[in-house]
């Protein structure tokens, strides 16, 4: 899983984005269950990458809401 860039997740529709936290947050989840049991999933350092994707995507859409969206520069 790569980190999402903001300026692709500001591309999306909310449709698409809700579609996205979720499945980020079953991702997690599994990971998390799997670090709460005692096992050792695949990738330790992907809830990192996960809490801080859904982080992200949250923001974004709070900011769409609320009419903040900056433009971004090329």
């Amino acid at each position: 899983m790569a980190q999402l860039k903001s300026t692709a997740i500001r591309e999306m529709s909310d449709d698409d984005m809700s579609l996205q936290i979720t499945e980020l947050k079953k991702q997690y989840m599994k990971i998390k269950g799997a670090l709460k049991s005692g096992g050792v999933p695949e990738d330790v350092g992907k809830a990192r990458i996960l809490r801080r994707n859904i982080a992200r995507i949250l923001t974004i859409q709070k900011q769409k809401a609320h009419g903040e969206v900056k433009k971004t520069q090329k």
